[in-house]
């Protein structure tokens, strides 16, 4: 890559929609295995979440990409897996290293422009031990007609608008922030739902897992990509808190100082039960590293008036989600996520390369 190759490689790897993402890893990486989705898409269309496999399957150092786990953020996720390819980064790789790529986790949400799962449910909330008491959030309870209101009049909103600086005021801005973006299990429907059993796309996850049999590795590095927190176009690597501190410093061993923790206090996110990381500790330990790798468009409250009426629709005018109304609200939810300007493209493209280099560059060192 050169300095102006970023701005040439944009339209190759960024993709308009769902239909278009897959289409192109499909042409990519033509040995991807599909795997069906219950759903389907806007128009009917079948909808899949693909896995592709590159390396000798006795490798014992793993990369897993993945994409689209908050859906509509798959538009993000889906450039830079096929980045990857257009960088020929799976050509050369080493006997004891292989990578897996995951397009599309929850390919629902990609393609209906929604960071849910057709079940509702926040992915990155869903991946906590069923068997176990479910986590509550006293403050979501609290405010959840608000979050989410029963109707979108000027009225209503003030009124929601007026209780929810209330509570901010009381609580403070990070426990607002913590009560509505750190899952709750009792609201299907509202924002941030983990769910009350595993998700398809959840399962799908743990079935990919099963047949590339990640689980006999010795090392792997997760790369999700997620975008929605921090500054405009800026790519950080956050670490969750089901690795503790010892998941942290291995990330920063391979990534730098760049990397931040919930544990510490130094991430964009809030504390969230049910991660996706959640899943890999409890399948690999402290064999994994997993970093979300997360690219920031919008700043707040833009994100949560636009899932406000995401889910608004969804849960009180579903017959009009095909509809104008539906359009319009979607597309806003899609472009917040996924920002439409060159710039921000650019400074994905330039971040992702350099992460994926950094990830092969370890396992390769390791090994």
């Amino acid at each position: 890559m050169n300095l102006d190759s970023a701005k040439e490689i944009a339209p190759v790897v960024f993709s308009d929609t769902y239909t278009e993402a897959r289409r192109k890893v499909l042409l990519a990486a033509p040995q991807s295995r599909p795997y069906k989705s219950n759903a389907t898409g806007p128009s009917g269309e079948a909808l899949f979440t693909d896995a592709a496999y590159f390396g000798r399957a006795e490798a014992k150092k793993l990369l897993v990409l993945v994409s689209g786990t908050h859906g509509v953020e798959g538009y993000c996720g889906s450039a830079g897996q096929l980045l990857f390819l257009e960088a020929m980064l799976h050509m050369a790789l080493p006997a004891s290293t292989a990578v897996l790529m995951v397009h599309a986790l929850n390919c629902y949400g990609f393609a209906w422009d929604r960071r849910v799962t057709a079940e509702g449910c926040d992915l990155n909330r869903n991946f906590i031990d069923f068997s176990k008491p479910l986590p509550t959030n006293p403050g979501y309870e609290e405010m959840a007609g608000y979050i989410v209101p029963a109707d979108l009049s000027d009225e209503t909103i003030r009124r929601a608008e007026a209780a929810i600086a209330a509570f901010q005021k009381v609580h403070g801005v990070g426990a607002f922030q913590q009560a509505l973006s750190g899952g709750q299990y009792t609201r299907p429907g509202g924002m941030f739902y983990g769910g009350t059993e595993p998700s398809e796309a959840r399962r799908t996850l743990e079935q990919i897992v099963t047949d590339y049999d990640v689980a006999s590795r010795d090392e792997v590095i997760i790369i999700d990509y997620h975008t929605g927190l921090g500054p405009f176009g800026y790519g950080e690597l956050a670490c969750e808190q089901s690795s503790g501190l010892e998941g942290y410093e291995r990330a920063v061993r391979i990534f730098g100082s760049s990397v931040t923790s919930l544990e510490l206090g130094t991430s964009s996110s809030v504390l969230i039960p049910g991660s996706q990381d959640a899943f890999w500790q409890r399948a690999l330990g402290n064999r994994h590293t997993y970093v979300c790798l997360e690219f920031g468009t919008y700043q707040r409250p833009a994100g949560r008036v636009t899932l406000r009426n995401d889910h608004w629709l969804f849960m009180h005018k579903p017959e009009a989600a095909g509809a104008e109304l539906g359009h319009r609200m979607r597309q806003a939810t899609k472009l917040h996520f996924y920002p439409q300007a060159l710039n921000w493209k650019e400074m994905v493209i330039w971040r992702c390369h350099m992460v994926h280099r950094q990830a092969l560059d370890a396992l390769t060192r390791s090994g």
